[in-house]
């Protein structure tokens, strides 16, 4: 049975290990946020399962929005039916709600798998929901929490024009990169979502630099990856015309599909990677506890 590692705290303390007390550079920080992207990509390519999670993810998000959409035509306001706007905005809180909730989960999922392989073992993808089921009440918590964020900033754009989609806009932005590491902190040192948060501003602040380095090296692999599949669009439409561009846009589009399940998986991945690195100094997955030779930090 799965259970935390024990170099993970199990409540909002600091853990075991400190991160080094000399400052870093910004180089070495990037250095180490390669590294972590590494990790990431090397643990997707031994357990190339994980990509199920993404995609039933975005299976279950897709068919609720479904919904939601198709009961606009039926809940919409008409003379006869001066509620339907009120209906509306209570569909979509619900649609928000559970795309937050389905996203969460099986972000949480992921990783749970991936401590588990950057803790030396072997999981499988029962192993990772069987995490995320151990945090159902956690996950609620947080996805009501991200799902009222994500209404109040797009009703704030949608009232005041173009300022209000700028601030919402920022503060979107602010508000992801406070919470990039809630849902590792929520699922491993188990305590609430406001707690959560607290704890995940303060990691990140540690470890801005390796953040922004893995951030920006895995989104910058995808995106070189991403670029073949424009040939499918010119080779199609030179070869066969308009039916020859139809196929080349869906199989780029099925190419892109893939990819996107990909890097879903890997992101999360990296997350639980950078989280297990602020929280014990290590990166795990064989690599050599020196591999950052005097940044290397030190138990106390």
């Amino acid at each position: 049975m799965w259970s935390p590692p024990p170099t993970v705290p199990s409540s909002g303390g600091p853990g075991p290990f400190a991160l080094p007390s000399r400052k870093l550079g910004f180089f070495e920080r990037l250095r180490i946020g390669w590294q972590l992207t590494k990790v990431s990509l090397g643990i997707l390519r031994k357990e190339k399962g994980l990509i199920v999670l993404p995609f039933l993810s975005l299976l279950l998000t897709g068919a609720a929005w479904l919904v939601f959409l198709i009961s606009i035509f039926f809940f919409t306001a008409t003379p006869t039916n001066p509620f339907g706007y009120w209906l509306f905005y209570v569909g979509l809180a619900i649609v928000y709600y559970v795309t937050f909730f389905v996203s969460i989960y099986f972000n949480a999922a992921v990783m749970g798998a991936a401590m588990i392989r950057l803790n030396g073992g072997d999981p499988t993808i029962s192993d990772g929901l069987k995490v995320a089921n151990q945090n159902l009440k956690r996950i609620a918590g947080w996805a009501l929490v991200s799902a009222t964020v994500g209404l109040v900033l797009r009703a704030f754009a949608e009232r005041f024009g173009v300022i209000g989609r700028i601030v919402a806009g920022f503060a979107g932005v602010a508000w992801g990169i406070a919470t990039y590491l809630v849902v590792p902190v929520l699922i491993f040192e188990r305590i609430g979502p406001w707690a959560a948060v607290k704890r995940s501003g303060s990691l990140l602040r540690k470890t801005w630099g390796e953040a922004a380095g893995g951030y920006l090296t895995l989104g910058a692999i995808f995106v070189l990856l991403a670029l073949p599949a424009i040939l499918f669009f010119i080779v199609g439409g030179l070869a066969g015309g308009i039916v020859g561009l139809i196929v080349g846009v869906a199989i780029a589009a099925v190419y892109w599909l893939i990819l996107g399940l990909l890097g879903a998986a890997a992101q999360s991945i990296l997350v639980t990677a950078l989280y297990r690195y602020a929280t014990t100094g290590k990166l795990g997955f064989g690599f050599p506890e020196n591999v950052f030779a005097a940044g290397r930090p030190t138990a106390r």
